[in-house]
């Protein structure tokens, strides 16, 4: 290969590899994206509370296939650099967010998309599947529950005061945030979930779990201490025809923990 060459090979393979970031208007507010990749098939992936692209996917952003996938990561609105505006948490902030994501992927002019949801970013993502049916591929869940117990009451109650949360968790969220707007907004999410714990069964999202069409993988880590199992084994029972992948050693984040498995999974479950 002549110098030329090689130059041209080298700045095409970064081109492929590096992660581009940017802001898009959608629904009335700002959204902010991460995107590598070049592939034909087009991945979203949803972050968890509070979370954002750059805090919760890091490893999947750097490794995921680059030519079979476009990969992208977003900030749902008031989350990470989706700001303005503040978060909030309507009763239908889930609804809310499926419909912003969907949106922001048809803004980017993808004609479809698989989905990939962490806690809640799953829920979102199952909601997403229901609702706009024809525009997703494929989906991948962990760390996601269709509906609110006590037992989730008591859990939520003892992440309320981030204060509290190991130094490890806190502090790229801290540096994201500032002190003040994690508390706050983490104080308020508890809030915003346990409104569904006053509804009929604590429903989020399980009336619509029969209506996912798209195949579906529900990953669980069995040390999860955030979402107990029977969250993803009534996930799985009322989602047709999905599969469900037990890590034993898995805790709620097993595709930071364990990424190199994780992504070979969600690559052979995608292609």
């Amino acid at each position: 290969m002549t110098r030329s060459g090689r130059k041209g090979s080298l700045a095409l393979r970064r081109a492929i590899t590096s992660v581009t970031s940017a802001k898009v208007a959608v629904n009335g507010v700002h959204l902010h994206y991460q995107r590598t990749g070049e592939g034909d098939h087009a991945v979203l992936l949803l972050p968890g509370m509070l979370g954002s692209g750059e805090t919760d996917f890091g490893p999947q952003l750097k490794n995921l296939n680059k030519k079979h996938f476009t990969v992208v990561a977003w900030d749902p609105r008031g989350y990470g650099h989706s700001r303005p505006p503040n978060r909030d948490f309507p009763i239908d902030f889930f609804e809310r967010d499926a419909k912003d994501a969907v949106d922001l992927m048809k803004t980017l002019k993808f004609p479809k998309v698989s989905l990939l949801g962490w806690s809640d970013g799953g829920i979102t993502a199952l909601i997403a599947a229901a609702k706009y049916q024809s525009y997703i591929s494929k989906m991948v869940i962990w760390g996601a529950n269709a509906y609110v117990t006590s037992e989730d009451e008591v859990i939520y109650q003892g992440i309320r005061d981030v204060s509290k949360w190991s130094e490890r968790t806190r502090k790229p969220l801290e540096a994201l945030y500032g002190y003040d707007y994690l508390a706050q907004t983490c104080e308020k999410w508890v809030d915003g979930i346990l409104q569904f714990k006053h509804l009929p069964d604590g429903n989020i999202c399980q009336h619509l779990l029969p209506l996912v069409q798209c195949p579906t993988l529900i990953v669980h880590g069995e040390k999860d201490p955030l979402v107990p199992r029977f969250h993803a084994d009534f996930i799985h029972k009322h989602v047709k025809g999905s599969w469900l992948h037990l890590i034993p050693e898995g805790k709620h984040n097993l595709h930071l923990r364990f990424a190199n498995e994780f992504n070979n999974l969600v690559e052979d479950f995608l292609q």
